[in-house]
Order: C-alpha cells, then sequence, then structure tokens
C-alpha cells in the first residue's frame, strides 16, 4: 500500500468512518467549503476520503452559485498524509468511479500499483489544480508529505502560527510525494533540503519562500479565511477563472509538467526497487520502534 505519512491514530470508530470522511457546507455567499473529518486519524488519506474529496470539490466546481472552494481540516492537523492502516480490500479500485483514462487497477506488480497512484494521487491533484474556480487552503498543525498533495494543489494557502509542511518521502525510500511540486513552491535549494532532511518548514519559513499566502493564530484562521474566500468571491467569476488559467499556464511553460512526469517516474521505480530489496514498497527502517518522530505527528 501507499503510505507517506505519518502514523495515525488507532481510536477512530467504526460509526466515524460511517459518517463519511468529507464535509460540505457553503458558509458564506458564492463560497463552499470542503473540511476533511477525520480528525481522529489526523486526516489521513485512505482511498474513500480521496474520492470523496475529489467529489466535493466537483460539486462545487459545477455550482454556478459558486465562486471560491476552501479545504479546511478538523482537528489539530491538517493531513498527516496517505493513511498506513488501509486494508487491501479498502483500496480495491473498483469500488470507485475512475476519473482519469489511466487503467490496470487489477493487473499484477508495477502496472497495478502506478495505476492506483496515477489515479488517486497525482492524478486528483492535477485535477484540483486545475479546478478553474479559485481555491484556498486553511491549514493548520501538521501537513504531512500526500497532506502537502492536498494543499499545494489549491491557488491560495492560509496558515496558522503552528503550521508545519513535511515530507519524510526519503526516509521511506521514496523521492518524494507524488505530486512534486516542491521546487516551485518553495524553490530548488529549500525543496532539496526538505527532501534530504525530512526537517520541517515552519510557518512563518512557508511565508517568506511564498509557498503560503498568510500566517495567522489559530483562532483567527477560520475567519481570515472566509473573509479572504468573500473578498475574491465579489469578483466576476468569468475573470477568476482566465486570471487561474493564464498564471497556471505561465508555470507550466515553466516544465513543470515533465518535470512532474519525471518525478512520478523515480516515484514508481522506488517503488520496484523497494518490493526487490525489502518485499514492501517503502523501507521498512521507517517503521522501526523508536522512529516515531520521524513520521510526524501522533
Amino acid at each position: 500500500m501507499p503510505f507517506f505519512g505519518a502514523l495515525v491514530r488507532e481510536d477512530e470508530t467504526l460509526a466515524q468512518r460511517a459518517a463519511g470522511s468529507i464535509r460540505y457546507d457553503v458558509p458564506r455567499s458564492k463560497v463552499a467549503r470542503v473540511t476533511l473529518a477525520r480528525p481522529d486519524a489526523r486526516n489521513a488519506q485512505d482511498t474513500r476520503l480521496l474520492h470523496e474529496l475529489n467529489d466535493a470539490f466537483d460539486r462545487a466546481a459545477q455550482d454556478d452559485e459558486i465562486s471560491v472552494i476552501v479545504l479546511a481540516a478538523d482537528g489539530p492537523h491538517f493531513s498527516a498524509g496517505h493513511d498506513l492502516r488501509e486494508s487491501p480490500e479498502d483500496q480495491a479500485m473498483d469500488q470507485y468511479r475512475t476519473v482519469g483514462t489511466w487503467c490496470g487497477f487489477g493487473c499484477e506488480g508495477a502496472e497495478r500499483q502506478m495505476a492506483r497512484e496515477k489515479e488517486i494521487y497525482i492524478g486528483f491533484s492535477e485535477r484540483w489544480r486545475n479546478i478553474p474556480k479559485p481555491t484556498i487552503a486553511q491549514v493548520q498543525g501538521k501537513t504531512i508529505a500526500g497532506g502537502l498533495m492536498l494543499a499545494w494543489p489549491c491557488d491560495l494557502i492560509v496558515a496558522s502560527e503552528d503550521a508545519e509542511f513535511i515530507d519524510n518521502t526519503v526516509r521511506m525510500g521514496v523521492p518524494g510525494a507524488e505530486f512534486f511540486q516542491h521546487a516551485y513552491e518553495v524553490g530548488v535549494r529549500k525543496a532539496k533540503e526538505m527532501l534530504f532532511t525530512a526537517q520541517p518548514v515552519t510557518a512563518a519559513q512557508a511565508l517568506t519562500l511564498g509557498m503560503v499566502n498568510q500566517v495567522v493564530a489559530v483562532d483567527q484562521l477560520e475567519s481570515t479565511v472566509l473573509a479572504l474566500a468573500e473578498n475574491i468571491a465579489q469578483k466576476p467569476l468569468f475573470a477568476l477563472k482566465l486570471a487561474k488559467e493564464a498564471v497556471n499556464t505561465a508555470q507550466d511553460a515553466q516544465g513543470r509538467v515533465t518535470a512532474m512526469s519525471t518525478a512520478f517516474a523515480m516515484h514508481q521505480l522506488a517503488h520496484t526497487h523497494n518490493l526487490a530489496v525489502h518485499g514492501s514498497l517503502i523501507d521498512p527502517s521507517f517503521m522501526r520502534p523508536g522512529a516515531t518522530n520521524e513520521r510526524g505527528a501522533k
């Protein structure tokens, strides 16, 4: 299974899972809010959460009464990354509607793994980046590895003062999360430091680097995000769509798509190597006793 984030708590109940992983509301005129609702699992991403999140984004994107989409998260942390506990049965892709054009989810070996990650990781993140409407990530606490793939596709990021951004995938024997946006978010040298050391980028550092737009106190995070969303929502929606398209195209013209595809191929090579050497998709030393601080938040 894919597993780039921190260990998550074990006390998420069946009732909580039955209630769904995503909450959708409209807190202000023309503003939709999509909330990650697995706080007891530190909003770790299993297959269900990602599909529900994609459905919620589609709902907001296709609603002509909505101009801005906010991505928020319940609990102390935005997202602990991919859910390490997900069973092979829960990962079965035939339970869900396929969104992309990739296939081979039932095949053997690397073909199956690449198909799955092409669909729900890099595929979903690219879709969310290219939603025509402005999106804002409301981030508190830790955002670890796969969690970056939820925040980075958003157009704007507002972070609380306690926010930290971490990619510890190299420690797992993998060269970065699938949505490899690092160099465009923090610059080349900081991206290398982030990956080589697995040390967090603090909210203050992220602001200086241009990765986040604003840093505010935790108790001001929601109100700040909603005020920003309301401001943007007052603008003509078609003009907002065109402005977003122009900026995204400018970034893509710098080679982003090619770099992303190359990094994703290296990511798959690392999985295949780890399977050959260790019998698992990641280096098992990542899960050794005493490595909690390297894995992330509890």
